[in-house]
């Protein structure tokens, strides 16, 4: 990487630092990429097979994409046929979507999403795979009509695609720990049931009855947005509720 090229990249990194939502993340590193005809980006953690439609939605961390081939994309379940999505999944390399095509020349499925993506003007991409802090898959696509990329601009956009993400996520674990908010009670139960103590256990050391530590409990994964005790406690966790 040229001095000149290092400096912009490191002026961008400062912008995504700035930044305070994932849509000001998203529009920084869309001006940042348009030199390349990047006009879309769309990153997020790659939802487990056979997950619901609501799932792969809330999965979503950048979201600048054709809003039609969106509701297309999630009704129809391409995430499940689609090459790009399937090749994120076992490789850490950055790829061109031009790459993928001897991976879906026999496959009808495959095929077809990424013909019908061209109709939306998503005829070109590169996507960089992104592994999380917790060790989960993700990715980060850049599209447009005609993309124009030197071999060491994949480099710089495998770093900026890695901090864009990282700052994406933070920001909105960030946001949602703001909008969750426990009571002192509510987050004390959870952090005994998150160290593995029974609900009699619990009761015992808050000085309450098990039926006062089942409300407290219930309220707290009605907050969560959870069902059950081990998905409340996970949640909690991964908000930094509790520890």
């Amino acid at each position: 990487m040229s001095s000149k090229a290092f400096a912009r990249t490191l002026e961008v990194i400062r912008s995504l630092d700035r930044a305070r939502t994932p849509a000001e993340v998203c529009g920084t590193l869309l001006e940042s990429t348009r030199q390349f005809g990047a006009e879309y980006i769309l990153a997020g953690v790659i939802p487990m097979p056979g997950a619901s439609r609501q799932h792969q939605i809330s999965s979503i961390v950048l979201d600048h994409w054709p809003k039609e081939w969106s509701h297309r994309y999630f009704s129809h379940g391409y995430v499940f046929q689609d090459p790009a999505i399937r090749t994120v999944r076992r490789s850490s390399a950055p790829f061109l979507w031009s790459e993928l095509k001897p991976l879906y020349r026999e496959d009808a499925a495959g095929r077809r999403v990424m013909e019908e993506a061209s109709d939306f003007r998503l005829r070109q991409g590169f996507t960089i795979p992104v592994a999380t802090l917790e060790g989960e898959v993700a990715g980060l696509s850049i599209a447009g009509e005609r993309l124009e990329l030197a071999p060491e601009d994949r480099g710089v956009l495998a770093l900026l695609a890695t901090y864009s993400l990282g700052r994406s996520i933070l920001l909105r674990e960030t946001a949602e720990r703001e909008t969750v908010r426990l009571t002192p009670r509510e987050r004390e139960a959870l952090q005994w049931a998150a160290e593995g103590e029974s609900e009699w256990r619990i009761g015992e050391r808050m000085g309450i009855s098990e039926h006062g530590v089942d409300k407290h409990m219930r309220s707290a994964r009605e907050k969560l947005g959870t069902r059950t005790r081990t998905h409340a406690v996970a949640e909690g966790i991964r908000l930094g509720l509790i520890k």
